[in-house]
């Protein structure tokens, strides 16, 4: 059932039996979806967006899936459950309890940019369907790297990643997915301009994904594989998350900003505190917020674990859509706001937290981690305290967290009275805009010229530096050194590789100010600055506008469109490229239990996705697996010598690195293990982090806990994720012992696996480990992968016809 043209969705519940045993029996495969019918059966034509004309938003088809449920439940819903709910594959029969069921849901749409999307769209390539079949886009944003400014750095970077962009935007044309390419904006901004609405159901390729939360949305982050599933027309899995509330009262103002909600609530909830939960906020304080200022907070909240954020359905929200040109929307939504777009009375919630806007203080926080928080009136004492460089060397705006057209005029109206007491930056200053919308307006409206005018720096509407795109010449590598930025992640080396950046997160507002002293103690609600004439001034809190008075201007056409019919189009893949490479499928189990695997590394503290696969230079291998390999772990502690990719080979005896010490273990046979801390795998979505180990022959990795995204793509990819059922296991294990996973033939939910450690002396004891695997997840495994599940699937109906019953 292809789903293309003039179509909006209507119910269809034809579903297919499972062919083979590599597909679970007890998991029913849906190969039709929620598809596109005629626009005379709507009572409503709103599209989807104004590049999908002929597709349409359905509030009545959730209205009535939600109707069934709620039915079920007699009980009053959150927000956050009336929209998931609401896009239930099979309501009537599946187990809605958070934090233990797993739901199949049918998402709206998918994105992804340009680093995920390679494997991903590799990933649907070996499915073997003709198109997509679900509203599916590509952003160019992340292989931009920031070295002189936007024009020259934008021409560099097409000139580098010819062959990539090629691949996507051929791929794109041929299997009915838009294309946005480079210079279009970052893929959140693009998302929240373009695609977002409230009640939607996205999932995206990128952690930073529940962006589109602040338009009342829920959009959640995860790795290609859950994209192909969606793109292929599977249902999606989820665990029911639970639903933590943020009761916002008060009112922003002054120098508080939207960003400093966020990061309060991760000086409460730490960098895992979010884990398995939606974040919903509500409460007064809501209205005080601009559309875009609910983003950022959404945005953010990646780094407290939670699988997404959002806020109500609201004016201005309406405001939002209206000034991005959807006004059929915001009336639309008006209709369905109660109902389906605001939490109902009574509704529970797993835990409240309350944030008095009022009272809250603006916050810096870092160094190192998003979640050590500190209001700016303590962060000079504590900064002192542990000897952190004080001296600011750059400040950088701008970002998916913080590159609104309202962003930029708060930090507009400080630059402006730094302009008017002639001083400029003591740093040097960044400016990343979000998109080419809103280059193009600051650009029309003076607002970028006034923060050159203090000396900032306009970069490419992409990336850039948040993710380590960026060639930094100030200092050397190694050298001790403190950056502040609006972005939302710091971890160690993230955006620069210099372990010794201490990398801070803030508003743009205080970023721009603190860059006028130059002085990490530097408090603009109690200090002063020296004017060129001497004389010393304080400076007023920042003013903006949420949305330019007149109208945004959309600077340059950057979309392609696909053509109706792209099945005679190729995408050749070169087998010679360095940069892409087509996926050889995984070995399915042999039916054996792990017996003596070695440890790769034992992973001591902090192993984020950057740990594990980093970014920056190495983001121009995303689409060719073995050479992307190289960086695998490369930054994780071993905690038997406390050194980055140092590990002790076990068949040899010899040091050496991460990878070339797997790649030594894979060519003589032998499978791994790695043993890892709490939330390993926290940050961003990249698969990478699970796809390097499978490929170069990890079999299993065993944690204290891991976070969300990177758990699943553990799942996708054939491994076993496992975790401690005694954290204090970890420290029986060291990095020469062998280990044993026993009685994997009766692998099932909700069982424990029984591990055997055998230490160097000879010794051995068991120790119990847990897992989430649900049946079908465990069929991944046996297959060796989900995408093994899938392709076997597909090969099963070969031949039979998929129809199009809106067009039958």
């Amino acid at each position: 059932m292809l789903s293309r043209g003039g179509y909006s969705l209507v119910s269809s519940v034809e579903k297919f039996a499972n062919a083979t045993q590599t597909i679970l029996p007890l998991r029913r495969l849906c190969l039709t979806r929620t598809v596109y019918a005629s626009p005379s059966e709507k009572k409503s034509n709103v599209s989807l967006s104004r590049y999908e004309p002929n597709k349409y938003v359905n509030y009545e088809k959730q209205a009535s899936v939600l109707e069934v449920v709620k039915k079920r439940l007699n009980q009053p819903l959150t927000l956050s459950e009336k929209i998931l709910y609401s896009h239930a594959d099979d309501p009537q029969n599946q187990k809605f309890e958070r934090g233990k069921s797993y739901l199949r849901l049918r998402p709206d749409r998918v994105a992804m940019q340009d680093a995920t999307a390679q494997m991903a769209v590799l990933q649907f390539i070996s499915s073997g369907l003709p198109n997509v079949l679900c509203p599916t886009t590509i952003h160019c944003d992340h292989l931009i790297e920031a070295q002189v400014g936007g024009e020259p750095d934008l021409k560099r970077a097409k000139d580098l990643n010819k062959e990539v962009y090629n691949f996507l935007a051929t791929a794109s044309a041929k299997y009915d997915i838009g294309f946005w390419k480079p210079g279009s904006g970052i893929i959140h901004q693009i998302i929240l301009e373009n695609y977002a609405y409230p009640g939607l159901l996205l999932i995206g390729t990128d952690s930073h994904t529940p962006n589109g939360g602040g338009l009342g949305g829920l959009c959640i982050g995860v790795g290609g594989a859950d994209a192909v599933d969606v793109m292929a027309n599977m249902p999606w899995e989820l665990k029911c998350p639970k639903v933590i509330g943020v009761r916002l009262t008060g009112q922003l103002s002054g120098w508080t900003a939207p960003k400093d909600v966020i990061l309060k609530l991760a000086g409460i909830l730490t960098v895992k505190g979010g884990t398995g939960a939606i974040i919903e906020y509500f409460g007064p304080g809501v209205e005080s917020i601009s559309c875009t200022g609910m983003g950022t907070i959404c945005n953010m909240g990646a780094e407290i674990g939670a699988t997404t954020s959002l806020f109500p359905y609201n004016e201005r929200m309406a405001e939002y859509l209206r000034a991005t040109k959807r006004d059929k929307i915001a009336k639309f939504a008006s209709e369905y706001k109660d109902t389906l777009l605001t939490a109902d009375e009574g509704a529970k919630y797993d835990r409240i937290i309350d944030i008095n806007l009022s009272e809250l203080e603006p916050h810096v926080n870092g160094p190192f981690t998003p979640d050590l928080a500190h209001p700016i009136g303590k962060l000079g004492k504590e900064a002192e305290k542990q000897q952190w460089p004080l001296d600011i060397k750059v400040g950088l705006i701008g970002s998916c967290t913080n590159s609104s057209y309202e962003d930029m005029t708060r930090s507009a109206s400080i630059a402006q009275q730094a302009i008017d007491k002639g001083i400029k930056a003591k740093s040097i200053f960044t400016v990343t805009p979000g998109s080419e919308q809103v280059r193009a307006t600051i650009e029309r409206d003076g607002i970028a010229e006034k923060l050159r005018a203090i000396g900032g720096i306009v970069l490419a509407n992409a990336c850039g530096p948040c993710i380590g795109q960026w060639d930094r010449k100030d200092v050397k590598k190694g050298e001790k050194n403190t950056i502040i930025s609006s972005y939302n992640r710091n971890f160690t080396g993230r955006n620069d590789a210099n372990p010794q950046t201490h990398s801070f997160v803030t508003s743009p507002d205080l970023v721009t100010a603190m860059i006028l002293s130059g002085d990490l103690r530097f408090n603009p609600l109690t200090d002063s600055l020296t004017a060129a004439d001497g004389s010393k001034f304080k400076l007023e809190p920042p003013t903006g506008e949420n949305l330019p008075s007149r109208g945004f201007d959309p600077g340059v056409d950057t979309y392609q469109e696909p053509p109706v019919d792209g099945s005679s189009l190729k995408v050749d893949v070169d087998p010679k490229s360095v940069r892409l490479q087509l996926l050889e499928p995984f070995q399915p189990w042999d039916g054996k239990d792990f017996i003596d695997y070695p440890i790769l590394i034992k992973v001591k503290g902090k192993c984020t996705t950057d740990h594990i696969s980093a970014a920056g230079p190495w983001l121009k291998y995303r689409g060719h697996l073995d050479n992307i390999s190289n960086n695998m772990l490369i930054a994780a502690v071993n905690e038997e010598n406390n050194e980055a990719n140092n590990v002790k080979n076990r068949l040899t005896n010899e040091w050496g690195k991460v990878p070339d010490t797997a790649r030594y273990y894979k060519s003589k046979n032998t499978s791994w293990i790695v043993i890892g801390d709490d939330n390993y795998g926290e940050g961003s979505s990249r698969e990478h982090a699970a796809l390097e180990p499978r490929h170069l022959g990890g079999r299993a990795i065993i944690v204290k806990s891991f976070a969300r995204i990177h758990e699943t793509n553990l799942k996708k990819q054939g491994l076993l994720a496992l975790t401690f059922d005694n954290p204090a296991d970890y420290d029986k294990i060291k990095s020469d012992d062998k280990i044993s996973l026993l009685g994997l033939n009766k692998l099932a939910p909700n069982q424990q696996v029984e591990c055997r450690i055998k230490h160097s002396n000879g010794k051995t004891e068991t120790i119990k480990l847990n897992h989430t695997l649900n049946e079908s997840q465990i069929e991944w495994f046996k297959a060796g992968s989900a995408l093994n599940a899938m392709r076997t699937f597909f090969a099963s109906k070969k031949g039979q016809k998929i129809v199009d019953k809106a067009t039958a």
